[in-house]
């Protein structure tokens, strides 16, 4: 069976097909399928957005469809990031302006725990969804830190990992990123569903 990853997103969906791929499932991406999708994200939680693009994606490809929506969680700053992180600052910034922007609004701040939340969904032709979330705990550094990764990655301190999420090899980010501790939990769901299903996996 094979399995539409709907993201536009190159690093998102390397890290997704990577994970996925360990686990032998057969995984293309929306534009490999030919389909250009530009959902709006317009729910509150993870799940309502992830679920939003593997709708989207299942519907314009008639094939099951496993998205992802993540973000960032800093408590210090009330909520202003979460399901709006990518968005934080406004459209115009690119990752590098929004860390810079996170960095400036943490200033003088002492309190920067952070959490990152993955939220990974599968929606099938039938109308059945597995879902599983995971979350990676860690801190706001006072600067950037690390050329890997992408997104916060470089601010992000790994509690445990004495790096940023930028600095860890792609094994190790695999290991320990809020995404990967997802699609672990989702796996073996998907693996269970496809079993009482009767269908196999490639």
């Amino acid at each position: 069976m094979t399995f539409i990853l709907a993201s536009n997103n190159i690093e998102k969906l390397a890290e997704l097909r990577d994970i996925l791929s360990e686990s032998g499932l057969s995984v293309i991406s929306q534009g490999e399928a030919g389909v250009t999708l530009d959902v709006e994200e317009t729910g509150g939680t993870f799940f309502e957005n992830a679920y939003l693009k593997a709708e989207a994606a299942m519907k314009a490809t008639g094939l099951p469809a496993i998205a992802d929506d993540s973000g960032l969680i800093v408590p210090a700053l009330s909520g202003v990031l979460g399901v709006r992180s990518k968005r934080y600052g406004g459209e115009g910034l690119d990752d590098a302006g929004r860390n810079a922007l996170l960095l400036k609004s943490l200033s003088s701040e002492e309190h920067r725990a952070a959490e990152f939340v993955s939220s990974i969904v599968c929606v099938f032709p039938n109308g059945d969804v597995i879902s599983a979330e995971g979350a990676c705990n860690g801190s706001i550094l006072y600067e950037p830190r690390g050329h890997g990764g992408f997104g916060y990655d470089p601010v992000f301190f790994v509690t445990g990992m004495e790096k940023s999420i930028a600095e860890l090899s792609p094994r190790e980010k695999n290991q320990v990123s809020h995404r990967g501790k997802a699609l672990r939990s989702f796996e073996p769901k998907l693996r269970e569903y496809l079993m009482k299903a009767g269908k196999t996996t490639c």
